[in-house]
C-alpha cells in the first residue's frame, strides 16, 4: 500500500508593522494616508507606537525653517525610541542636512513619491505576507476622524511667490483626472464621511495643466475645473440621503471662483471659502509676485454677500515682508476693516531658503512678535464679530 505524501501546514509569520509621524499640512496628511493604504495591501500591518513597529516613516514638512528643524526633531525622537527609520516627504529633498543630522535613516525620499517609500520598506522590512492577505480587499487607511476627509485634487504649484518654495518641493501644478477625484469623493462619502474638504496647493487652478480635459462621468462628460468639480460634489450624497458639506480650500481669487457662490447659494457646497490674500498694500503684493487688485478683490467679497448671505471667508496674511513700511501695514488694516472677513490668520514673514524673498532689499526688524501683530489687528477691528479667531 502507497500513502500520499504528507506536507506540512504552512504557518504564517506575524505580519510586518508600520509607524507613521505625520507632519505639516493636509496635503502631507492624504500622502501618508495613500502610503499606508498601499502597504497595508502589500501585507503589512499598522502600529500605533514605535515600540510595536518593524520601521518607523516621518513624513516631514520642509515649507519653512521651523517646520524643518521640528521635522528633524521628530525623526530623532523616531531613531531614539525605534531606530530604524525611514524619510519621507517636502524635507526629503533635503537629504544632505537630514543625514548630517541623523545618519542611521535607513532611506530618505521627497514628497510624494509613493513608490520610493514603498520600495524602501521593502527592503529594509520584508513584507511576510501569508495567503488570502489580499483576497479581501480593505478600506483605504484615514487618519482623520470618520466623519470628515481630506480630496487632494492635484499636487504642485505653477506660481513663483517670493516667499514660497512649494514649486521647488512638490513640483508644477499636475492635476488628477476628474473622474479619479469624483470615484474617491463617492467612496469617502460612502464610507461615512460627512464632510469633504477639497485641498490642493491651488484648488482654482484645478486642472489648467491639462487644458481642463474632460471625462465620462455617469454617462456624461465633466471636464477637469474647479467649477465643474464643485457642482459635481454637490450632488454627492451619503447613504442615507443627506448632503455632505463640501469646503473648497486654498482658493485663489481667480475671476472664476464668483461662478461657484451660486452653487453655495443654492446649498450645493457649505458657503465657506479659504482664500489666502497674502496683503493687500499693492507695493507688498507686487514684490511678493502676488499680482491683485485689492479693489476689485473688496468689490467680489461685497458681490459674494450679495448672491450668498451666509459666506464665510478665511483669509491668512503675511506682515514683516521685506519692504513692507507702517503705512503698508496701516494699508492692510484698513483693507481688513473693510473686508470683515470672518477668520483671519496673520503669520510673520520668515525667511526659507531658496525663497526669491530673501534676496530682496530692507528687511522688516523684528521688533513685533506674532502676538504683537494679532494685538494690533484686534484692537484696529471695530464693533463687528470680524476676527472671531485670529491665530
Amino acid at each position: 500500500m502507497t500513502t500520499a505524501p504528507t506536507t506540512k501546514p504552512t504557518v504564517l509569520t506575524e505580519q510586518k508593522r508600520i509607524g507613521m509621524v505625520s507632519l505639516g499640512c493636509p496635503k502631507a496628511l492624504v500622502d501618508s494616508e495613500r502610503i499606508l493604504t498601499r502597504l497595508r495591501a502589500d501585507g503589512y500591518a499598522m502600529s500605533a507606537d514605535y515600540a510595536g513597529a518593524d520601521v518607523v516613516l516621518v513624513n516631514t514638512c520642509g515649507f519653512l525653517d521651523s517646520a524643518k528643524e521640528e521635522s528633524l526633531a521628530a525623526i530623532g525622537e523616531a531613531i531614539a525610541e525605534n531606530g530604524r527609520v525611514i524619510v519621507t516627504g517636502c524635507m526629503g529633498e533635503e537629504a544632505d542636512a537630514i543625514r548630517a543630522a541623523h545618519p542611521s535613516v535607513l532611506a530618505i525620499t521627497g514628497a510624494h513619491q509613493y513608490e520610493a517609500v514603498v520600495e524602501a520598506v521593502h527592503t529594509h522590512a520584508p513584507p511576510s505576507q501569508g495567503p488570502f492577505v489580499d483576497l479581501i480587499p480593505q478600506p483605504d487607511i484615514k487618519l482623520t476622524p470618520r466623519h470628515y476627509s481630506y480630496l487632494k485634487i492635484s499636487e504642485g504649484c505653477n506660481h513663483s511667490c517670493a516667499f514660497c518654495i512649494i514649486p521647488q518641493l512638490r513640483g508644477k501644478l499636475a492635476s488628477r483626472r476628474i473622474d479619479a477625484c469624483l470615484r474617491e469623493a463617492e467612496k469617502l462619502v460612502a464610507a461615512g464621511t460627512k464632510e469633504l474638504l477639497v485641498i490642493s496647493q491651488d484648488t482654482s487652478a484645478y486642472g489648467v495643466d491639462i487644458r481642463h480635459e474632460p471625462r465620462l462621468w455617469k454617462g456624461r462628460e465633466v471636464r477637469a475645473h474647479m467649477t465643474d468639480l464643485a457642482r459635481e460634489l454637490g450632488g454627492l450624497r451619503t447613504p442615507e440621503g443627506i448632503a455632505p458639506w463640501v469646503r473648497l480650500h486654498y482658493v485663489y481669487p481667480y475671476p472664476h471662483v464668483d461662478q461657484v457662490i451660486p452653487l453655495m447659494a443654492e446649498g450645493l457646497l457649505t458657503p465657506y471659502l479659504d482664500i489666502p490674500f497674502q496683503h493687500a498694500a499693492p507695493k507688498v503684493l507686487k514684490a511678493m509676485k502676488r499680482p491683485a487688485n485689492e479693489a476689485k478683490v473688496l468689490e467680489r467679497l461685497k458681490s459674494w454677500r450679495v448672491i450668498c448671505p451666509d459666506i464665510a471667508i478665511r483669509s491668512s496674511f503675511v506682515v514683516g515682508f521685506p519692504g513692507e513700511t507702517e503705512d503698508d501695514f496701516r494699508y492692510l488694516l484698513d483693507w481688513l476693516e473693510e473686508a470683515q472677513l470672518d477668520r483671519v490668520g496673520a503669520f510673520r514673514f520668515e525667511p526659507v531658503a531658496g525663497a526669491a524673498a530673501n534676496d530682496l532689499p530692507d528687511p522688516v526688524p523684528e521688533t513685533l512678535t506674532p502676538g504683537d501683530i494679532v494685538q494690533a489687528v484686534i484692537e484696529d477691528a471695530d464693533a463687528h464679530d470680524l476676527f472671531g479667531v485670529i491665530g
